[in-house]
């Protein structure tokens, strides 16, 4: 199984080119406002350094979102274009499969969504979800989804606690590799918005 798997949904930056039992992998874990510049120079060196092009890739995969509505769009729109280019189809994970696949048992996988709320998805130990990915107040997370371990990519302060940090990088590889088999067409492959932005908030 040959892909790759990109995720610029948050701050950080997530590559994975793997051919076989072969994986390079970058995380940079500052590239807030910095996706579309340091992207494809990424994605291009792990490529060469997997012995990889992307016409080998079986499929690519993205990180849908929630997260980061820019970051999001970036890498939609380059996984796309890899598709068109190359014939080939997508894999799409979210920022809340990537937290929660680095994690193991019952995880409750959580996305800063600032003003005292989160993206939330509780997860069941074999991965499987309890509730679709939702938009809560964080106190409405930490009621409905009690008895289930709060995980985040960075720092994040929930109900007034700090919540364990999951390892996205490895988190992506084994969502994607567990997401295989919902390949999309490019034209298929769209944006995971739980709320409106904070542009067309403002609009209101």
């Amino acid at each position: 199984m040959n892909y790759l798997a990109i995720d610029t949904s948050g701050e950080y930056l997530t590559v994975i080119a793997k051919k076989g039992e072969r994986a390079e992998r970058v995380f940079l874990p500052d590239c807030l406002a910095k996706h579309s510049v340091v992207l494809m120079d990424e994605i291009d060196g792990a490529l060469s350094r997997a012995g990889m092009t992307v016409n080998d890739c079986d499929f690519f995969a993205v990180v849908v979102g929630p997260g980061s509505f820019t970051g999001i769009r970036i890498g939609i729109a380059t996984v796309k274009g890899l598709c068109f280019a190359a014939g080939k189809k997508a894999v799409a994970v979210t920022s809340l499969d990537a937290i929660a696949y680095g994690v193991e048992g019952r995880a409750l996988a959580l996305v800063d969504a600032g003003h005292g709320a989160v993206y939330a998805c509780a997860y069941n130990e074999d991965k499987s979800l309890v509730a679709p990915p939702s938009y809560y107040k964080a106190e409405e997370a930490k009621e409905k989804f009690e008895g289930f371990t709060p995980f985040a990519e960075k720092e994040l302060i929930f109900c007034g606690e700090e919540v364990k940090r999951a390892d996205v990088l490895f988190g992506l590889e084994r969502a994607v590799e567990a997401k295989k088999g919902e390949m999309v067409s490019a034209n298929e492959l769209q944006a995971l918005y739980l709320r409106k932005s904070s542009a067309e908030e403002m609009r209101k």
